[in-house]
């Protein structure tokens, strides 16, 4: 396979967004693809559109920001070098979706050079170490300049060959996009699974009926306002909590007394993969299985400080063992394991009901969750027996979770490594 080496600005034309998240009176309504669905998705498909977060735009941002098929999403800034020009492929055309800020877009000239083939050639490792070397900044953020985007190596073969050598990557990314569909299902059933045992009540009986529709006795509550079942305790939030851990951000490299670690930071609470590695010196600031992490800072006005991850075995393993959170997070041990997945859930109920603007103070700019108290004034219902007998269910759904998540990585990992092979011959295209 003959290869010519081109510059990006030599065959597409690279524009950096500048879209914010805020809906503006004036503006045109619109979804936006951000930064984390560029990061978390080989392609952008119209089966992610209804997740994209509203916002409004101009005329001007939508006729250059508009996403169409053939084009290439990539992320241009972040905290870490590592995050910086990671890309998705634009594989439909969408009418009123455009790319947010923090990313670019390509837009290429299909008669040299095909985005779907563009996309896979920027998760070649080659690539990666172009960015991570050009991003520039220290400290907290790193930032690709425009001459850098725009003088990216880029080794092309003939369309023909694109077409084909893209399509293999097509077939590898379905199977990495059935088992993200797996994952949400079994998230999305054990959230359901929750709200129909603890919210509304039809939780199995003694004659394996459920619970409220079937005539349980339901008794009102003063400290909650409502009815609950006849029988169940409440509680405060801070009664199971064993310990809150504060963050610690570490170290971008490597020292002496320091040692490798995943940090969560609040930009990876909702899916836990991909997580920044950092080093630490504290082994006690480590997580454990069960425990819960929660955003304690942010500075979005529209969204509360407070969302949550829950830590499985499957997590910490693909750490290295070795996981911590951000200094802009805290992590929850609880008293009781066992009751994790209710503390959880029953947390994510209370962020969802925005129950925690509440309790968010100001410094700097930044919405900092005044956890203590909010642990200490908020009071649950807990049915001891049913909270166990939903962690065994709900424990079978992470496993497999995680089992998904690790032949997703595997898969990548090969998608990623076979772009080298095809390049050099190693590998033929038929």
């Amino acid at each position: 396979m003959q290869l010519t080496k081109y510059k990006l600005k030599d065959v597409a034309k690279v524009e950096i967004s500048g879209v914010d998240k805020k809906t503006k009176e004036g503006e045109v309504p619109v979804r936006l693809c951000n930064f984390t669905d560029v990061y978390y998705n080989w392609a952008i498909t119209k089966k992610l559109e209804s997740s994209f977060m509203r916002a409004s735009a101009n005329v001007t941002e939508i006729n250059r920001f508009s996403l169409k098929k053939g084009q290439v999403a990539f992320t241009k800034d972040s905290e870490t070098r590592d995050d910086i020009g990671i890309s998705t492929y634009i594989a439909d055309d969408f009418e009123n979706v455009i790319l947010g800020y923090h990313c670019a877009l390509i837009t290429p000239d299909e008669s040299k050079a095909l985005g779907k083939y563009i996309n896979a050639f920027m998760h070649s490792s080659l690539i990666q170490k172009y960015f991570s070397h050009s991003a520039g900044g220290s400290g907290q953020r790193y930032s690709l300049s425009v001459e850098a985007m725009e003088n990216m190596p880029l080794y092309l073969p003939s369309i023909s060959e694109q077409e084909r050598i893209a399509s293999i990557f097509s077939h590898i990314d379905r199977k990495i996009e059935l088992d993200h569909e797996i994952n949400s299902n079994l998230e999305a059933l054990a959230r359901q699974l929750y709200e129909y045992w603890f919210v509304q009540f039809d939780f199995p009986d003694t004659n394996g009926k459920p619970y409220k529709s079937s005539g349980g006795k339901m008794v009102y509550n003063e400290h909650l306002k409502r009815e609950i079942p006849e029988g169940w305790n409440i509680c405060r939030l801070e009664n199971f909590v064993k310990a809150n851990n504060t963050g610690d951000w570490g170290a971008d490299e490597i020292a002496d007394g320091l040692f490798e670690v995943g940090c969560i930071r609040g930009a990876d609470i909702l899916t836990l993969t991909d997580i920044p590695k950092r080093y630490i010196k504290s082994k006690s600031k480590l997580l454990s299985e069960h425990d819960i992490v929660i955003e304690a800072s942010g500075g979005s006005p529209i969204q509360a400080t407070g969302r949550s991850a829950y830590v499985t075995k499957g997590v910490i393993e693909r750490n290295g063992g070795k996981i911590t959170c951000s200094n802009f997070c805290h992590a929850f041990t609880l008293k009781d394991i066992h009751k994790a997945p209710f503390f959880y859930y029953s947390w994510r109920l209370l962020y969802d009901n925005d129950n925690m603007f509440n309790y968010e103070g100001k410094t700097s700019g930044l919405k900092n969750f005044m956890t203590e108290l909010f642990l200490k004034n908020y009071w649950i219902d807990i049915p001891d027996d049913l909270a166990i007998n939903f962690f065994n269910k709900v424990s079978m759904w992470f496993a497999q979770i995680d089992n998904n998540i690790a032949e997703m990585a595997s898969l990548t990992r090969q998608r990623d490594e076979l772009l080298p092979l095809l390049m050099n011959g190693q590998v033929t295209v038929e």
